[in-house]
């Protein structure tokens, strides 16, 4: 079938950060409502000892079910989506800015943001493979189901509802050459890297340690109670912010006894009893997939629509970072990226704030470019000094009014400050 693209598959490539979002939590971080098991005994181990059982872990091969809730406090947004019109009543930032279609002449329709309210406040179930390089996201969903297919040949993104398909493909040989140049001129970097920094790069567990030792300065950590996920026996380790500003009352992380593979965790607003973020192996097993489950083949009827990225030569890397540095050095910047607006960290650790400048994408639909469904986010956010601002039980906006977002794990007092002072 003739490749081309459409509404639906360009609907579906802005899917892939959003549900393979899922995928890298499981790998690092997966929850699940823990219960207390008194039968479950596992041999005391401290933070450190625990951490480290986690990233001495060597399992690549696993297969299991995942569920994510998401329940943060929001109003019933199912009316945000149908307001702005039908399927075909998106309004693209070009539409609103009168210049005509956007930059890649896609648009937010209104099954764009439903699919995002979904993901902020519904329920998700999804099957999860992995055997070494390849792997396998199976999301399900009532109406229909979304595969992702990593392997050697490539990904593909496919959507049962929209009968749309995604093969994303890299070049092979170009990325080998790069990964050979890279690995030919480790040992030069480390010694540039080593002469700035005026000693050795440290060991992984100077790291770890270093890592703790920051941790604990803003966070009590500790390990709970052992207990059961998915049927297997797990430590809970326990992350306590020891900071007023932030609107995170307790992480905790379920670590299989055995393996070291984190299987559960839950983040819990401050006050609340129940986690506002969850998502979880309900069934797990170590045993590698049948090697049939990462096969796939579009079904008949699909649009399929191809796209290979491009992976750059090192001499094609070397020339673009020193344009790059060549056009800092013309506008008076400092390094090679500052020319162009770039997002800002306010504070550190929990209490830390990103700040989006005016000009970058959420910044502008914040400023008008959603059209129709900027009216809606009115209703879903309360004027304060400076803007107006979305609070949620784990997370608060901040539409200055002069352009800029602020987004933060924090109070709506913290926001409305870091606007004001910067800090």
């Amino acid at each position: 079938m003739r490749p081309r693209d459409t509404g639906a598959s360009r609907r579906l490539s802005r899917w892939i950060p959003a549900i393979a979002a899922p995928i890298a939590i499981a790998a690092a971080v997966v929850l699940v409502p823990m219960q207390a098991n008194a039968a479950v005994d596992l041999p005391d181990l401290t933070p450190e000892e625990l951490l480290d059982l986690v990233a001495s872990s060597d399992v690549d091969a696993l297969s299991g079910t995942i569920e994510q809730t998401s329940d943060l406090g929001l109003p019933d947004l199912s009316g945000l989506a149908g307001a702005m019109g039908g399927a075909g009543g998106g309004v693209s930032q070009g539409a609103a800015d009168g210049s005509g279609a956007d930059g890649d002449g896609t648009s937010a329709s209104p099954t764009d943001l439903q699919d995002l309210l979904d993901l902020a406040t519904g329920t998700h179930t999804a099957r999860v493979y992995l055997d070494g390089e390849n792997a396998r996201l199976q999301v399900l969903d009532q109406l229909g189901e979304r595969n992702v297919y990593v392997t050697d040949d490539g990904a593909w993104v496919y959507d049962f509802r929209e009968e749309a398909a995604t093969h994303v493909t890299v070049d092979g040989a170009a990325l080998d050459a790069l990964h050979a140049e890279a690995a030919s001129r480790a040992d030069e970097w480390q010694q540039e890297l080593e002469a700035e920094l005026g000693a050795p790069l440290p060991t992984p567990q100077e790291v770890l340690d270093q890592a703790l030792a920051k941790l604990d300065e803003s966070t009590e950590v500790s390990v709970g109670t052992d207990t059961r996920v998915a049927g297997r026996e797990v430590y809970e380790l326990v992350l306590e912010p020891r900071d007023d500003d932030t609107l995170v009352g307790e992480v905790s992380v379920a670590v299989d006894g055995e393996h070291g593979v984190p299987l559960a965790a839950s983040v819990t607003a401050r006050g609340a009893d129940d986690p506002a973020f969850s998502v979880a192996f309900t069934k797990v097993s170590f045993e590698a997939p049948d090697a049939s489950v990462f096969a796939f083949t579009p079904p008949e009827g699909t649009t399929v629509t191809e796209h290979e990225v491009a992976v750059p030569t090192p001499a094609e890397l070397e020339q673009w970072q020193a344009e790059a540095e060549a056009k800092a050095q013309a506008d008076g910047s400092a390094d090679a990226w500052s020319a162009e607006p770039q997002p800002q960290v306010l504070g550190e650790g929990w209490s830390s704030v990103v700040v989006l400048p005016a000009g970058m994408g959420a910044a502008d639909a914040a400023g008008g470019g959603l059209g129709e469904a900027s009216g809606m986010l009115d209703t879903l956010t309360q004027p304060v000094e400076g803007g107006r601002i979305l609070s949620t039980s784990l997370v608060s906006v901040l539409f200055a009014d002069d352009g800029r977002v602020l987004v933060g794990a924090v109070t709506p007092e913290r926001l409305i400050d870091a606007a004001a002072s910067g800090r």
